[in-house]
C-alpha cells in the first residue's frame, strides 16, 4: 500500500499526521509513505528528509510549487509501488489500525476503491454513508456521492487503467470531479463503517483546506464539468436525477440558503445567481426540482424566477426553524443498553412555535402565516408529499474527537390537532444507545458522549440536544453504571447550565460518589454483611475495585479493600464482618469508589462491638425488599443449576439425537 500526502508549509500542523503514520498496526513493510513536498518554503522539506531517512519506508519527493494538491497527488499515484493508494492531507491523520483494515477489507472483496469511516470537528460530515458496513456496492446502490473528498483507499491499476487524474493547477471541486470520475467505472466500493479511520482537524490558524474565498464564475464553471460527468455516464431517468439533485441541492441551492446567504453583500449574491441559474436552467429539469423537499424546492422555484429577496426570505425563515426534542423515559436495560423514548419536531421563531399545518380537500399546506411574503398571494406551499419524509434519528457523538455513531431508533409520525383546524407534525421514538460493543461496533472510547437526536422534514435537517426538557421520572432513572468485564464507569448525566444528555465514559472527569450521594442504600436482610447500592449493573458487568473507610469516634481511619460486584441489576458490597484494632463504639463506614485522592461516599454509621466486629444489622439502614431478596434468590439458584448442567450435562447431551436435545433444552428453560 502507498500513502500520498500532498504537503506545503505544514508547519507544526503535520505532526498527528506524521505520528499516525508511525503508529499504524499495518507492518512498516507492507506499508510506503510518499511525501510529495509542493515547494515548501518552511523548514519542512529538511524535516521530512530527515524522517524519511530514520524510516525506510517513508519516501520524499520534492517537486517545484505547483500551487495546488492536483499535481502532487498525480505525482504520488505515478509513483506509487503499492496494489492500493490512500491519500492523506498534511494536516489530517489516520486512526492507528486504519490501513490495516481498509487493505483487508479491499483485499477479500477486490474493491477498487474503500471509504473508510471519516470524523471531523470543523466540516460536516456524510453520516449516513458509513451507518453500515457495505462490502461491495456502487453508486447505483448506495449514496456514495454524499462523500466527494479523496481521503479514501484507490486500488493503483483501476486509476491508471481509467486514467483518473487530478485536474492540475489552481482550481475548485477537483475534488468531486475527481471523485465522480473514479465511482463511475468502478465495479466494487467497500464501505468501512465500523471504524473510525481518518480524522480531519481543524486548524488554529484558519488555512484548512477549503477556506479560500469562492469567485461564483469560477467556482459554477467548475461544478458544469462535474454535472457533465454525470449526463455522460447515464441515461436520462430516475438515477441521473437523483445524482444532479444531490449538487443542486447541495452546492447550487445549498449556497443560497441559511446561514451563508443571509451574510453575503448585496454584489455577491448577484455574482451567485448569475452564475447558478444558467446552470440550474441546463441541467435541473423538473424530474430533478420536483424531488426536492419542500422548502428546497421553494428556493428552486425562487431561484428559476430569479426572486432573490425571496431567496432571503426564505433563509430568514428557514434559519429560525429548530429541531427540539422531549425526553419522554430513560431506562436501563440487562444488555447494558439504554432505552430511550423521545418526542421530536420541528419549530420556529424566537418563541419556537410549531410548524402549523392546514389541511384543505385531505392535502397538508404550511399555514399561510408562516408562509406569508415568501409565496404569491393565495398561494399554499403544499407538503403532503413530504410527509412521509420527516424523520428521526439518535446517536451518540464524541465531544472531543467528533466521532459520532448512529444507534437504533424507530420512528412514527403522527400529525397532530393543535386546534383551531391547525396541525403538526410529531415524531415519536424509541432507540437505544450503549457505550458497550454491539455488533459492527466496538466499545466507545473513554470520554463525553453526547446524545443527539437529528430531524429532517421539508427539506431540512435539524439536530436537537436531548435532555434539557424532560419527564419527571427520568432524572431517578438516570443511574449511574458499571458496565463490561472489565467494568468501566459509565454515568449519565445532564449538563450544567443546558441540562442535555451526556455520558461520561470510564471515568473522563465525573466521580461515581458524586452521583450517588443522594441516593438511596440499602442493606440485605438477615446476617449477611452486605449492601445494595443504587448503581447500575448489566448482565456482562464485571467487578470493580473499591476501598471501604471505616473512621472510629477517635478520628482515625482505617482503609479495607472490598469489591463492587454485580447481582441482578445492581453493584453489591460486601462488608467485613471484623476489622482487627477497631475501637468498640460508633464508627462512620463510607466506600472510595473512584480512587485514590477521591472522596468517599458516606454510607452509614455501624456500631462496633469487641474484637472488631461490625454490626452492619444494628446500622438503622433500610432494608432490601424481601420479595426482591427472593426473586433475586431463585434467579440465582436456576443460575447455579443451569451452569451445572452445562458443565455436568453437556457431554451427555451431545449422545442424544435432536428430537431428545429439544426435549431436554425445553426443560432446563423452565427452571
Amino acid at each position: 500500500m502507498s500513502v500520498v500526502i500532498p504537503v506545503y508549509n505544514p508547519g507544526k500542523y503535520i505532526d498527528p499526521c506524521i505520528d499516525s503514520l508511525l503508529a499504524q498496526t499495518l507492518p512498516a513493510a507492507e506499508f510506503e509513505v510518499l511525501f510529495v513536498d509542493d515547494g515548501s518554503t518552511d523548514d519542512s522539506p529538511e524535516r521530512l528528509d530527515k524522517l524519511s531517512a530514520e524510516h525506510p519506508h517513508f519516501r520524499v519527493i520534492h517537486i517545484p510549487n505547483s500551487g495546488w494538491p492536483g499535481k502532487p497527488r498525480n505525482i504520488g499515484v505515478s509513483e506509487a509501488k503499492g496494489e492500493y493508494v490512500q491519500f492523506v492531507d498534511h494536516d489530517d491523520h489516520l486512526a492507528s489500525d486504519a490501513l490495516r483494515r481498509m487493505y483487508e477489507m479491499g483485499n477479500r472483496n477486490g474493491s477498487d476503491i474503500v471509504i473508510g469511516k471519516v470524523a471531523s470537528n470543523f466540516r460536516g460530515v456524510p453520516h449516513g454513508v458509513f451507518r453500515v458496513n457495505r462490502e461491495k456496492c456502487d453508486l447505483s446502490n448506495a449514496p456514495l456521492y454524499d462523500s466527494l473528498t479523496p481521503h479514501k483507499m484507490f486500488r493503483t491499476q483501476f486509476l491508471r487503467e481509467n486514467n483518473i487524474a487530478y485536474p492540475e493547477g489552481k482550481r475548485r471541486l477537483e475534488d468531486q470531479l475527481y471523485m465522480m470520475q473514479a465511482y463511475f467505472p468502478a465495479k466494487v466500493v467497500s464501505i468501512l463503517g465500523n471504524y473510525t479511520c481518518y480524522y480531519y482537524s481543524k486548524r488554529d490558524d484558519g488555512q484548512n483546506a477549503g477556506s479560500a474565498k469562492l469567485v461564483p464564475a469560477g467556482y459554477y464553471g467548475n461544478l458544469r464539468e462535474v454535472l457533465q460527468v454525470v449526463v455522460d455516464n447515464t441515461e436520462p431517468g430516475e438515477f441521473r436525477d437523483r445524482l444532479l439533485r444531490r449538487f443542486y441541492r447541495v452546492e447550487m441551492l445549498g449556497r443560497l440558503s441559511e446561514p451563508s446567504v443571509l451574510g453575503y453583500p448585496r454584489e455577491h449574491l448577484d455574482e451567485m445567481c448569475e452564475a447558478i441559474r444558467p446552470l440550474a436552467a441546463e441541467f435541473m429539469h423538473d424530474g430533478v426540482h420536483d424531488g426536492l423537499g419542500s422548502l428546497t424546492r421553494l428556493r428552486s422555484t425562487q431561484l428559476r424566477a430569479d426572486d432573490r429577496e425571496g431567496l432571503l426570505k426564505t433563509a430568514r425563515f428557514a434559519k429560525s426553524v429548530k429541531g427540539v426534542a422531549r425526553l419522554e423515559d430513560f431506562d436501563w436495560q440487562q444488555d447494558g443498553k439504554v432505552a430511550l423514548s423521545v418526542t421530536g419536531r420541528l419549530v420556529h421563531g424566537d418563541d419556537r412555535e410549531p410548524l402549523r399545518l392546514i389541511r384543505r380537500d385531505e392535502r397538508y399546506f404550511l399555514h399561510p402565516d408562516i408562509t406569508e411574503g415568501l409565496l404569491p398571494d393565495g398561494e399554499l406551499l403544499d407538503v403532503t408529499d413530504d410527509l412521509g419524509g420527516f424523520k428521526g434519528e439518535i446517536s451518540l457523538r464524541n465531544r472531543e474527537s467528533a466521532v459520532e455513531w448512529p444507534c437504533p431508533a424507530t420512528y412514527t409520525t403522527e400529525i397532530e390537532a393543535l386546534g383551531d383546524d391547525t396541525y403538526e407534525v410529531v415524531l415519536h421514538g424509541t432507540g437505544q444507545v450503549t457505550s458497550e460493543a454491539v455488533k459492527g461496533r466496538g466499545k466507545v472510547s473513554r470520554g463525553f458522549w453526547d446524545v443527539w437526536v437529528p430531524l429532517r422534514g421539508l427539506g431540512l435537517v435539524r439536530k436537537a440536544r436531548l435532555g434539557a426538557d424532560r419527564a419527571p421520572q427520568v432524572d431517578a432513572k438516570c443511574l449511574p453504571a458499571l458496565l463490561g468485564s472489565p467494568a468501566r464507569p459509565v454515568i449519565p448525566y445532564f449538563t450544567d447550565p443546558h441540562g442535555n444528555l451526556t455520558f461520561d465514559v470510564a471515568g473522563r472527569a465525573k466521580k461515581l460518589a458524586v452521583y450517588l450521594a443522594d441516593r438511596p442504600v440499602l442493606r440485605m436482610p438477615g446476617g449477611r454483611q452486605e449492601l445494595r447500592l443504587d448503581v447500575f449493573t448489566g448482565t456482562k458487568s464485571g467487578s470493580w475495585a473499591v476501598e471501604l473507610e471505616l473512621t472510629s469516634a477517635d478520628g482515625v481511619t482505617r482503609t479495607v479493600p472490598g469489591t463492587l460486584r454485580p447481582d441482578h441489576g445492581r453493584a453489591h458490597v460486601r462488608i467485613p464482618a471484623r476489622v482487627p484494632g477497631l475501637p468498640v463504639g460508633t464508627a462512620r463506614l463510607s466506600v472510595r469508589l473512584d480512587g485514590e485522592g477521591n472522596p468517599g461516599l458516606p454510607l452509614c454509621e455501624v456500631p462496633v462491638t469487641g474484637d472488631g466486629r461490625i454490626r452492619l444489622d444494628q446500622s438503622g439502614l433500610p432494608v432490601v425488599d424481601p420479595l426482591l431478596v427472593r426473586v433475586v434468590t431463585v434467579k440465582r439458584r436456576r443460575a447455579a443449576v443451569k451452569r451445572l448442567l452445562s458443565l455436568a450435562g453437556g457431554p451427555i447431551l451431545r449422545r442424544l439425537p435432536p428430537s431428545a436435545r429439544k426435549k431436554v433444552r425445553r426443560l432446563a428453560a423452565l427452571i
